[in-house]
């Protein structure tokens, strides 16, 4: 089998600078350690995190020993959140995607302008609940998902409007999210690019490329992480035949990978390296050759 592995892969900047957080605050006060919703979305690494001391919680009130710092996911919060710590006295330490902060100004800079604000990205999301959550009057935001949902909004003809979106979207379906909103309300004001992180967009060009070298390809990633399962609907909208998102290799069907002549292999942003590690580990113990084929696509050098 010929195996091609793809740069950029695994890990983005803001997830090593979440997970350094967790780390360092761990080194410095010891465990128990408290993190509101899990750190980033990825099975093992929260399963990590657990084994070494850190207790995860939906909501702060959920926090047992309040003497404990708290930390806050890479995915934000809301300002009702933050201010919820304070009345409840706890040591926060933000560990937000300096990114998605990015996102937060953003939005409270288009409020405090008068507009009205489309967010184009998952409602149920936690960086959406926390982006939306940063304005004075939640009612000033409109969330669509769709072009669907660009059909059914309905907004005053004369409104001011503006724009954010969610980091790990799709690039190319926000894009045409992007294009049917500016047709619609005319008065939108203009972005030249989406808020998607550069993380998230190298990620899906280089599974394009994968696309165009294999017909199979094998992401990474867990179910409930947004930017993996775009990953693997990149995949298929690049022409891939196959395209499978996983956990680990135990969670891969391997009869579907019988006759498989080659594969394509990335890993969501927040997945670790080691999980693509075991997956080569399993393929060479399944095949008696495997042709190792490294493919770069873009260079990632930011740190947060």
């Amino acid at each position: 089998m010929d195996v091609f592995l793809v740069e950029p892969r695994g890990f983005c900047a803001g997830v090593r600078h979440a997970l350094a957080i967790v780390t360092e605050t761990l080194e410095k006060y010891g465990s128990p350690v408290y993190v509101r919703h899990e750190i980033v979305h990825n099975k093992h690494v929260i399963d990590d995190l657990k084994q070494k001391g850190v207790i995860f919680v939906e909501e702060l009130d959920e926090v047992e020993d309040t003497s404990r710092p708290v930390i806050f996911s890479a995915h934000g919060v809301s300002a009702q959140v933050k201010q919820h710590a304070l009345n409840l006295g706890l040591q926060i330490i933000d560990a937000t995607c300096p990114l998605v902060n990015a996102v937060h100004l953003r939005i409270k800079k288009l409020e405090e302008s008068g507009n009205d604000i489309i967010v184009i990205g998952k409602a149920t999301h936690p960086e959406i609940l926390g982006t939306i959550g940063q304005l004075k009057d939640p009612n000033h935001a409109h969330i669509v998902s769709s072009l669907e949902d660009v059909n059914h909004l309905r907004l005053p003809e004369n409104i001011s409007l503006g724009i954010v979106t969610q980091t790990t979207l799709a690039v190319e379906e926000t894009k045409d999210i992007l294009n049917a909103l500016q047709q619609k309300f005319p008065q939108l004001s203009k972005v030249s690019h989406p808020n998607i992180c550069f993380a998230t967009t190298n990620r899906q060009n280089a599974v394009r490329e994968l696309a165009r070298l294999t017909p199979n390809i094998l992401i990474l990633g867990s179910k409930n992480s947004s930017n993996s399962t775009h990953l693997r609907e990149a995949a298929l909208r690049y022409g891939a035949q196959q395209a499978w998102l996983v956990d680990d290799a135990s969670d891969i069907d391997w009869k579907a990978l019988h006759t498989c002549q080659s594969l394509g292999i990335s890993a969501g942003a927040s997945a670790p390296e080691y999980l693509v590690e075991e997956v080569i580990s399993e393929l060479r113990r399944r095949y008696l050759n495997i042709n190792i084929h490294h493919v770069k696509v873009a260079e990632e050098k930011s740190s947060f």
